[in-house]
């Protein structure tokens, strides 16, 4: 007797070659964030200070949701040489007992655009669907194959750049944020270039089969869509 799948004429698909897996990955770009008209507004000098207070208010509740994020990936990866990797990720955001890490630098540019401490740690400001895109971003690392999840993760190809140039408009448009809340960006531009560059190579090597390699480019595109959606929530209140 026959399989059914050469019965029913069905084949696996070939996977992507690795130059066609990449620009699979990297044409989601034109999906990301700095294309949302909040963002675009943001890097134009456009926003009011309450609005780039709430861009800051609602982003440390995705800071401080990003190590939860990868201690689910790390838990779901079978590899010992990548969960020692990516433990990496939770040091730089959570600090270790001799250093601050990037969750402090968040709060000083929380302070730098004339928050509080316990207004942002206490979550006063996060709207609802924030809370809701970033919840979805943590429980899909939770639950599905830690490839997908090293695959929404590419986001941060499009990253460095980005952050460049926020550095320069805010010193620009914004001259009333305390200079010293830029520490998070400046510490992390260089990070991320370097773990984008790890990250991707990663995603290509244990991407092996087309139905890996289509959910990874899948991944990626939801992350957007949890980007896009913290800024519809975060654009919306500020008109509201």
């Amino acid at each position: 007797m026959q399989p059914v799948a050469a019965r029913s004429g069905s084949r696996e698909r070939d996977p992507l070659p690795r130059a066609d897996f990449v620009a699979a990955l990297t044409s989601l770009r034109q999906r990301y964030w700095d294309k949302h008209p909040f963002h675009v507004r943001l890097h134009e000098g456009g926003c009011s200070a309450a609005e780039v207070r709430s861009w800051v208010a609602n982003r440390w509740y995705y800071q401080r949701s990003l190590s939860q994020k990868n201690a689910a990936i790390i838990a779901n990866c079978p590899l010992p040489e990548v969960r020692r990797r990516w433990v990496d990720r939770i040091t730089f955001q959570d600090g270790t007992p001799d250093a601050e890490g990037g969750l402090e630098d968040w709060l000083v540019l929380a302070e730098a655009v004339g928050l509080t401490r316990e207004e942002v740690c206490g979550e006063w400001h996060v709207l609802a669907g924030v809370r809701f895109a970033v919840d979805s971003y943590v429980g899909f690392c939770r639950t599905r194959p830690w490839t997908d999840a090293a695959g929404a993760a590419l986001t941060e190809l499009f990253a460095p750049d980005l952050m460049a140039d926020r550095l320069a408009v805010f010193r620009r448009y914004y001259p009333w944020i305390d200079p010293a809340g830029y520490a998070y960006f400046e510490a992390r531009i260089p990070y991320v270039r370097k773990d984008c560059e790890y990250t991707l190579g990663l995603v290509l090597e244990h991407c092996a089969t087309r139905e890996q390699q289509d959910a990874a480019v899948s991944a990626l595109a939801f992350k957007c869509d949890v980007l896009w959606a913290m800024l519809d929530a975060i654009d919306y209140a500020g008109r509201a």
